[in-house]
């Protein structure tokens, strides 16, 4: 049952990405969007290694670093059928929300894409400046 669980959302996330691509003519911090890989079945030795290197149980499936309103970004925790977060996953959309993230559980990736059309369509945050330039300054 867990198997299939997560084939469906991979199964999700597929066609999220692909609408991504598609929509990236209308949209084009979508081609920013990416899923950070934290799930899948792994060997010990590969786990250990993986953790040494940065990996945190919890972190929502995808990101897309487009600031909006005064938010830096949006995280979202991709679901599908009747799969729930885990305390690990609710932790981290909350700690993301209060450090100026936009964060979301979508069930299916029509909802996500709701998310992300509605993220997307705020106004943009122009007095956040995140990276200085080549030559330029991050100083105030």
């Amino acid at each position: 049952m867990q198997y299939e669980a997560k084939q469906s959302e991979s199964l999700e996330q597929q066609s999220l990405f692909r609408w991504a691509e598609y929509a990236s003519g209308t949209y084009p911090e979508l081609k920013l969007m990416f899923h950070i890989p934290n799930e899948g079945k792994r060997s010990a030795a590969s786990g250990r290694r993986m953790k040494a290197e940065g990996l945190k149980k919890g972190v929502p499936d995808i990101f897309l670093p487009a600031a909006r309103g005064k938010e830096y970004g949006l995280f979202i925790e991709l679901k599908a059928g009747r799969n729930r977060t885990t305390k690990d996953q609710d932790d981290w959309l909350a700690a993301l929300t209060d450090q100026g993230y936009s964060a979301a559980v979508c069930y299916g990736w029509e909802q996500a894409m709701n998310v992300i059309i509605n993220y997307l369509n705020r106004p943009k945050n122009t007095s956040v400046q995140l990276t200085a330039r080549k030559g330029e300054s991050n100083e105030t």
